[in-house]
C-alpha cells in the first residue's frame, strides 16, 4: 500500500517566483524539477535540489520545450537532433547540481507538450528514451500508462512509473486535457477522486463516462492556485486509507 506523490517544481526564474516549493517539499515523496527551458534557471535549480536534500525527497528531471513563454505548453515543431541535444543539456544541468550536492538522479518526467508528443509520436518517444539511455545511471521514466512512450522505454530498458493526474482532466478516450492555467480546485474533491483512481482504479471524464486507470505516483501541479492545499488533503485521505507515501526505489 505504497504510492509516490509528485509535484512540479523549481519552476521561479529570475526575479520571478511560482510555486511553493518550500510548502511542497514536506508534503511529497518525489520532486520533478524544471531544467530552465520551460522555466526555472541554474539558481532556482540549485534551491530545489538543496530544498530536497532537506527533506530527503527523490529528485527528478522536468526537461520541456524551449518555449518560455508558453511555458512549455505549446507544440513545437521540432527537429528530433535538435530535441535530443536539448534534453542532454537540460537533464545534465540538472546531475551536475545533484552530484555537487551528493544526490542521484531519480527520475525523468517530460514536461507539458513534451509530455504529450512523446505519448504519442514514436519519434519523440525513442528520442526521449536515447537521451536517458545515454546519460549515466539508469533513472526512472515517469508516464502514462497509455500512449507509445511506455513500450519504447521498456524495448530501452528504462524502468517506468506510471502517473495519475489529481489537478488535470482526462479526456473520453484517456488523454490528459492540458490547459495553459491551471485552475484552483476544492482540495476535497480532488482528494476523492484520487482515493478513487488509486483504490478503485476509474476516474470520470469530461465526457461524464468513467474509464479504467492505474499509476503507482500521483501528479500535483505548483502552479494550480492551491497546491500546497491540494497535496495536504492527497495525503490526509490517503493516509486514512491505508498508503503510506513513498518514492519508487
Amino acid at each position: 500500500m505504497k504510492i509516490d506523490l509528485n509535484v512540479d517544481m523549481g519552476e521561479s526564474f529570475g526575479m520571478y517566483t511560482l510555486g511553493d516549493d518550500a510548502g511542497f517539499m514536506p508534503l511529497i515523496s518525489s520532486s520533478n524539477v524544471a531544467c530552465g527551458f520551460h522555466a526555472g534557471d541554474p539558481c532556482a535549480m540549485r534551491r530545489t535540489v538543496l530544498l530536497a536534500g532537506e527533506h530527503g525527497t527523490a529528485v527528478g528531471a522536468h526537461p520541456g520545450l524551449p518555449d518560455l513563454q508558453g511555458f512549455g505548453r505549446r507544440t513545437m515543431d521540432i527537429a528530433m537532433d535538435e530535441l535530443y541535444c536539448d534534453l542532454i543539456y537540460q537533464i545534465g544541468a540538472l546531475q551536475g547540481f545533484l552530484h555537487a550536492s551528493g544526490m542521484r538522479l531519480h527520475h525523468v518526467k517530460p514536461h507539458g507538450k513534451l509530455y504529450g508528443m512523446a505519448h504519442l509520436r514514436q519519434d519523440v518517444a525513442k528520442t526521449l528514451c536515447t537521451a536517458i539511455r545515454d546519460l549515466d545511471g539508469t533513472p526512472f521514466l515517469y508516464c502514462m500508462k497509455k500512449g507509445v512512450l511506455a513500450e519504447i522505454a521498456d524495448q530501452f530498458g528504462i524502468p517506468t512509473v506510471f502517473e495519475i493526474y489529481s489537478d488535470l482532466d482526462y479526456d473520453r478516450d484517456g488523454n490528459l486535457v492540458i490547459t495553459r492555467h491551471h485552475a484552483a480546485h476544492a482540495p476535497a474533491d480532488v482528494a476523492a477522486r484520487v482515493l478513487r483512481m488509486v483504490r478503485d482504479n476509474k476516474v470520470t471524464t469530461t465526457a461524464g463516462s468513467d474509464i479504467a486507470i492505474s499509476g503507482s505516483s500521483i501528479c500535483v501541479h505548483s502552479d494550480s492556485a492551491n497546491g500546497v492545499a491540494i497535496v495536504t488533503a492527497i495525503r490526509k485521505v490517503l493516509g486514512e486509507n491505508g498508503y503510506a507515501i513513498e518514492a519508487p526505489a
